[in-house]
């Protein structure tokens, strides 16, 4: 129990540059309390106490935030990091060195009693307010962007961003032990934007050639430096 404890709070330090300390981790960190209370309602609910496993996720939900199901399964060192809107489905599973950070769903999509939550595979990273729906997995070393709404597997080593997630393949993945996590969660792909200055840039050439080569302005307003400007806009 001493050495979960340890690894558990190691965790923390290593993927929170906030954390300052062992014992400020142990006492004021709720993702990790309610990971701790639920390997207890997990154990029950193993055991077939079912209710009295959900009157402790319950009580664990009004004291942190953070919903786990007792029948979900979770893999080792799982890091919630600040945890208020954390919600994880009875048939989740959750594989090791998983972060997650807070207003992530990993939410069922069906009425049956199957399994209908998703599975995330080890170094997984689920950003801000990503919701992950179904019956679906997420690769393992696989980034969700923040808010994405992710309804379909993503292959291992990718990135998953928008509504509904869109899925990139990473040139960088996590594959050593001994290197650190990925917490770059901010640094995501924009699919839409590029997708429109690709065809902008399309249309301007066809533009050119229905002209004889003569260069009208942009077939589309285009935004400079990646900022758009309001004026004149239309698309």
């Amino acid at each position: 129990m001493f050495k979960t404890i340890r690894a558990d709070v190691r965790s923390v330090l290593e993927r929170d540059p906030a954390a300052r300390n062992a014992l400020e981790v142990l006492l004021c960190y709720p993702g990790l309390h309610a990971i701790w209370s639920h390997r207890i309602s997990h154990k029950l609910w193993k055991r077939g106490n079912k209710l009295f496993a959900r009157w402790i996720s319950q009580i664990t939900r009004n004291l942190t935030g953070v919903e786990i199901h007792p029948g979900a399964t979770i893999g080792h060192n799982l890091f919630i990091d600040h945890g208020m809107g954390v919600v994880i489905g009875e048939t989740a599973e959750i594989g090791d060195n998983v972060t997650i950070y807070h207003g992530v769903t990993l939410g069922g999509t069906s009425l049956h009693k199957v399994k209908r939550h998703p599975t995330i595979e080890d170094h997984v990273v689920i950003g801000a307010g990503a919701k992950v729906l179904g019956a679906i997995t997420i690769g393992a070393n696989s980034r969700v962007g923040a808010n994405a709404v992710v309804v379909k597997s993503a292959p291992p080593d990718s990135i998953v961003v928008g509504v509904p997630g869109q899925i990139l393949v990473r040139e960088h993945t996590l594959h050593t032990p001994d290197e650190k996590v990925d917490l770059e969660h901010g640094s995501l792909p924009d699919t839409i934007g590029e997708t429109l200055a690709a065809l902008i840039a399309h249309v301007e050439a066809l533009e050119k050639r229905v002209n004889g080569g003569h260069d009208h302005g942009p077939a589309l307003h285009a935004p400079n430096q990646g900022i758009w400007h309001w004026t004149d806009f239309s698309i």
